[in-house]
């Protein structure tokens, strides 16, 4: 993880989160090697561990995740945005956009309670959009710096989003994964089999365009990078999340098609390894 990364070093305190949101402590129990822990696939158990996290890291007064919608794993959320600091250009404000904010909104959250930094987070789907707001609303900081939209055309990425006079540091985007619901499911049951859950109630943690899109991850990330030609000059730095690692010879060949900089920033958490795909028209990198 990342070297700010206050998760880095150590297991959570689950004592300390337990006070943070007391609705933590009906899902801990010690494990077979005496460690306080949770059921980490019970949805309600780790809506209310990011509950207390935010409350007790990073300044959030609550936070509510209605059923099935996804729930992020904070350490490594928390990493993207440490990254996407040491990039940006250091100045008195700093101002991003999240495409895909989701009804979590992470990223604008994160951006906000760990930089001071405006963030502009933009989501197809009106109810994620009302939900996340609710969640904004708890925390007079969040309420100054972060603004919602809801983009109303699924076709387009930032048109309809950024303005004629806007100027957006960065944005930062955790594309849909999969390509069917069908596909979506399969990823489920993938996770569950691996936390050796046995019985269980099927649970997305996620809303179709929060899990999978038409082409998935690959199709998406194309139409962000051809789309991003349009507002070159009013982004400093585009990023997101790539999770497939063979899709990235695709976008970088686009990339280079369209003659921008870009680079890869590597991230992994626990046994899981992911990246940054990071490119700007304007910018050294």
């Amino acid at each position: 993880m990342h070297s700010r990364n206050l998760h880095k070093d150590s297991a959570y305190d689950f004592e300390k989160l337990s006070d943070a949101n007391p609705d933590l402590k009906a899902f801990t129990f010690k494990n077979k090697y005496h460690t306080t822990t949770i059921d980490f696939g019970n949805p309600k158990a780790v809506v209310a561990l990011n509950k207390a996290i935010l409350i007790a890291h990073y300044n959030v007064l609550n936070w509510e995740l209605p059923k099935e919608y996804l729930c992020p794993p904070i350490p490594s959320r928390v990493d993207y945005i440490h990254h996407i600091a040491d990039i940006v250009t250091e100045k008195q404000e700093i101002k991003g956009l999240d495409i895909g904010v989701g009804a979590n909104a992470i990223y604008c959250i994160l951006g906000s309670q760990v930089y001071n930094w405006k963030m502009v987070g933009c989501d197809i789907n009106a109810e994620s959009i009302k939900i996340a707001q609710k969640n904004i609303d708890f925390t007079t900081q969040l309420k100054k710096n972060v603004s919602l939209i809801h983009q109303s055309n699924n076709a387009n990425i930032f048109e309809g989003i950024i303005k004629t006079d806007d100027y957006f540091d960065f944005s930062v985007c955790n594309p849909p994964f999969h390509s069917s619901e069908n596909e979506a499911k399969k990823g489920t049951l993938r996770k569950l089999n691996n936390l050796n859950k046995k019985e269980f109630e099927l649970n997305f943690g996620g809303q179709a365009n929060e899990l999978w899109c038409n082409g998935g991850e690959a199709l998406f990330l194309k139409r962000m990078i051809k789309q991003s030609v349009l507002f070159k000059n009013q982004v400093g730095f585009f990023t997101s999340l790539i999770a497939k690692k063979e899709n990235l010879p695709k976008l970088e060949k686009q990339l280079s098609k369209l003659k921008a900089q870009y680079k890869i920033i590597p991230m992994q958490h626990g046994n899981k390894m992911t990246r940054i795909l990071v490119w700007s028209f304007t910018k050294d990198l």
